[in-house]
C-alpha cells in the first residue's frame, strides 16, 4: 500500500501529528510505502500514486487556514523570542499557496482511492475545525473517506500538542490501514 500524508503546519504541531500518523501506518503495515510531505513539497503527481491520501492542517478562525490567517500566524510567530525554527516554518507556510488552494487544484480521482482528513485545534467551545472542510473537499474530488475527520488538540493557540495526542495520532494512523 502506498500512503501519502500531506500537511500544512504553522507552528509544528500539525507536522508532528502527520509524522505520528505516518508512524502508525508503518507500524500497522511495515511493508507500506509512506510519504509524509509538507504542502509546499506535495505535488499533485505524488497524490496520483497514493492508495491512501491523508491530508491535515491547522484550524484558523474556525476552519481551514486562509492567506490572511497564515500571514497573521507567521507575523505572531516572528515576534516570539527563541522561536526561530517555528518562525521559519510559519514564514515558509505563509508564503505558499495554502491548503485551500492545494485542495482546489487537487485532481479528481477514480472510485476506490481512499482518503482521510485531520486537523489540529484548540479545545474550546465553538473553536471549529479544519478537518471537516478538508474531508468535504476530498469527497468533492471523488476520494472515498475511510474514517470521519479527526481533530487533535493543542494547548493554547500555538501549542504544544496536548499530552497523549501524538500517541492518539499514531493509533489513528494505524487504524487507517
Amino acid at each position: 500500500m502506498h500512503t501519502v500524508i500531506v500537511y500544512e503546519s504553522m507552528y509544528g504541531n500539525t507536522r508532528e501529528i502527520a509524522e505520528a500518523v505516518a508512524e502508525g501506518v508503518h507500524q500497522a503495515d511495515p511493508t507500506a510505502s509512506v510519504q509524509c510531505l509538507p504542502l509546499t513539497e506535495a505535488g499533485h503527481g505524488t497524490t496520483r500514486t497514493a492508495d491512501l491520501l491523508v491530508v491535515g492542517g491547522p484550524t484558523h478562525m474556525h476552519g481551514m487556514s486562509s492567506g490572511i490567517s497564515r500571514r497573521m500566524a507567521a507575523a505572531a510567530e516572528s515576534h516570539k523570542p527563541g522561536a526561530d525554527a517555528a518562525a521559519a516554518e510559519a514564514r515558509e507556510t505563509a508564503e505558499g499557496p495554502g491548503l485551500r488552494h492545494w485542495l482546489h487544484d487537487l485532481p479528481r480521482t477514480g472510485s476506490g482511492t481512499h482518503a482521510a482528513a485531520f486537523d489540529t485545534r484548540v479545545d474550546m467551545p465553538r473553536a471549529g475545525g479544519a478537518a471537516e472542510g478538508i474531508a468535504r473537499r476530498l469527497s468533492h474530488h471523488h476520494y472515498d473517506l475511510v474514517v470521519a475527520p479527526e481533530g487533535f488538540i493543542v494547548d493554547g493557540n500555538d501549542g504544544p500538542l496536548r499530552a497523549g495526542e501524538r500517541e492518539r495520532a499514531r493509533a489513528w494512523g494505524a487504524s487507517l490501514v
